[in-house]
């Protein structure tokens, strides 16, 4: 079943001190999770500093969204604003737009084509977020491709690439 996304979630813009903390989180994070693979963690979670004794709690948490953290601290690491999505939710032609950074009547041609799938809610076009992102990394992966001819190209002609 689709959730529909009245929405997007809280976008992240991490501070100066949240890209630092990031940046150290991350680089531990990376090393814990380079010996374990598929077992679950566990995570002290700790209010408040060690030396006032704020509340801690244990939790077990799955291999696979421990990684997804240690992305997430990656890409805050990096300066850059965060939001997640869930890959089943439902996005209007204008979330859809933003998301690939397009024009919504460009996205609606592409929609139109069969370029995307979607489905029609009365009279309005909504597309799976998973849907979308298969049709981003096809673009990109065609764009990429093309570079990687121009530049062959480039070569073969001595243009100085």
């Amino acid at each position: 079943m689709s959730a529909p996304l009245p929405d997007f979630p809280e976008t992240v813009a991490p501070t100066k001190a949240d890209v630092q903390l990031a940046q150290e989180s991350c680089r531990r994070l990376a090393k814990i999770l380079s010996r374990r693979r598929k077992k679950p963690f566990r995570l002290r979670v700790q209010t408040g500093n060690g030396k006032n004794g704020g509340a801690a709690e244990t939790l077990s948490v799955p291999a696979s969204a421990v990684r997804l953290l240690a992305e997430i601290l990656g890409e805050m690491a990096q300066g850059n604003a965060v939001t997640l999505i869930p890959i089943h939710a439902e996005l209007t032609t204008q979330q859809a737009a933003e998301l690939l950074n397009v024009s919504r009547p460009f996205l609606i041609e592409q929609l139109e084509k069969g370029a995307i799938p979607f489905r029609l809610v009365g009279s309005h076009r909504r597309v799976l977020f998973r849907d979308l992102m298969a049709y981003k990394q096809k673009t990109d992966h065609r764009r990429l491709k093309s570079l990687q001819e121009l530049a062959a190209q480039a070569q073969e002609l001595k243009m100085g690439y």
